[in-house]
């Protein structure tokens, strides 16, 4: 008769086998990561444009220069909106075309276990 640890050895080297014969399945489709990417991408630049036209509103209020500042921050916050889009465009590509960023396939993995 085998010891209890050759037993629990045997076990574990069964599950190993089966855990590694099971091929990984894909938690969504690609088109819901690519709507997914493209929501992000239009609250990004919604976002830049708005807080730029805040603090654009904010120093011509303050300063009595209606359109100048409101004008160049709005500008300002689309370039850097848009900016932030392609940089979020070219981690995509890097990823395999998956849609996912480094953060979301890095909590993904720590939540798979």
């Amino acid at each position: 008769m085998r010891s209890k640890r050759a037993q629990l050895d045997a076990l574990d080297a069964k599950l190993r086998a089966a855990k590694g014969a099971e091929a990984p399945t894909r938690k969504f489709e690609d088109h819901h990561s690519q709507a997914h990417l493209a929501w992000r991408m239009v609250i990004e630049l919604v976002t830049g444009i708005v807080i730029g036209f805040a603090i654009g509103y904010g120093l011509d209020s303050l300063f009595g220069t209606l359109p100048i500042f409101l004008v160049v921050f709005t500008l300002l916050g689309l370039r850097r909106a848009s900016k932030r889009c392609c940089e979020r465009r070219e981690i995509q590509e890097q990823n395999g075309r998956t849609g996912r960023d480094e953060g979301c396939v890095r909590i993904e993995a720590t939540m798979d276990g």
